[in-house]
């Protein structure tokens, strides 16, 4: 019965082979491959959760898909300082222990990497071959950036907010020397302003080394990219960011007044996917099966869900599960009536969101 998405082939249920060091401590609790997702690579470990695995409006962190582009960090909490600097009247530093005492709020949030889905592309594109769970929901805890860059005192001449993390490495493609590189990326001054988050908690605990410890930023409404883990510098520029994660990877090619130009990916597109039956899965013929899963977008929210059991001939309303939540997916659910003759099917989903 294919759907949508693809049930993997094999889960990787032993651990990766390497660890995460945590204020120079192995935490036990982290080894990937422990809790079922799936192992993409691993190293530098990228892991998806199984989409069939969705079971609820949090993610679970152990659950949780991790995407990383280098090796993950080894950070030290009492010597980590992340620097605020740029466009701003007073440059300043700020310590782990300052900044989790600062008024902290927490939220639910959706991040999907702007990859998921990879797999599906014909012909195949590079990059890392996700399926449909490069997506997840939490609950963060952090603070405002807005809180830090009042602190700093953003000039009039300031425009876009640069977030470095401390990860690095080589770039595989680029033209000439080859430079080792950190990831960043950059937000208008009003979207930093808006709701961007720096984030030291997931789902009611510390964050761990592979979703960003000791903090990462959370861009509500963007794809994943943009929420950067294991922060160590904020940057307020008066002019467009240019790194490699901004304008060459992470970008879309754009034709204005008959130019082609790149463009940087910024708000997730609206979204519906199968969980559940998965592709392959075999469920009883006549009889009233669960069409389940998930809906999200980038602005707005969720207003509809629709599902066609014919391939797209005939389409039909989902029962939405729950209220519409900023920034955070929709769960819905479908009762269908099998077909009393065994035989292939295919289901299909799509989601209408509040703008129409």
């Amino acid at each position: 019965m294919p759907s949508p998405g693809t049930e993997p082939a094999s889960l990787v249920d032993g651990s990766i082979d390497h660890g995460y060091a945590v204020d120079g401590k192995m935490k036990e609790e982290e080894s990937p491959g422990i809790s079922g997702r799936i192992v993409r690579s691993s190293n530098p470990p990228n892991l998806e959760m199984p989409f069939s695995k969705l079971s609820g409006f949090i993610t679970p962190t152990k659950l949780f898909y991790v995407r990383t582009h280098f090796p993950v960090p080894q950070i030290d909490r009492k010597s980590w300082r992340l620097r605020v600097e740029g466009e701003v009247e007073k440059p300043f530093e700020i310590g782990y222990d300052e900044l989790v005492r600062l008024d902290a709020r927490t939220v639910p949030v959706t991040l999907e990497c702007a990859g998921n889905n990879r797999i599906f592309l014909d012909p195949p594109v590079k990059g890392v071959q996700w399926e449909l769970g490069a997506v997840g929901n939490a609950q963060w805890t952090g603070v405002p950036l807005s809180l830090l860059l009042d602190r700093a005192g953003v000039r009039p001449s300031g425009a876009e907010v640069i977030l470095e993390g401390a990860d690095e490495g080589p770039l595989e493609e680029t033209k000439g020397p080859q430079p080792n590189v950190r990831f960043a990326r950059s937000v208008p001054l009003s979207k930093a302003r808006e709701d961007v988050l720096l984030v030291h908690q997931m789902n009611g605990e510390e964050l761990l080394a592979a979703h960003g410890f000791p903090v990462r930023a959370i861009v509500p409404g963007w794809y994943a990219m943009a929420s950067v883990k294991w922060l160590q510098r904020i940057v307020i520029t008066d002019r467009p960011f240019t790194g490699y994660y901004q304008t060459l990877d992470y970008a879309y090619w754009r034709e204005r007044d008959g130019l082609h130009e790149l463009v940087p990916l910024s708000l997730m597109q609206l979204k519906a996917e199968i969980a559940s039956p998965a592709r392959g899965e075999i469920v009883p013929a006549n009889a009233e099966v669960s069409v389940r899963g998930a809906a999200w977008t980038g602005e707005g929210e969720v207003a509809k869900v629709e599902v066609s059991t014919d391939g797209g001939g005939a389409w039909h309303p989902a029962r939405l599960l729950d209220q519409a939540v900023p920034n955070s997916w929709r769960l819905w659910e479908f009762s269908w009536r099998t077909p009393a003759k065994p035989g292939k099917q295919t289901l299909m989903a799509r989601a209408t969101d509040s703008k129409g």
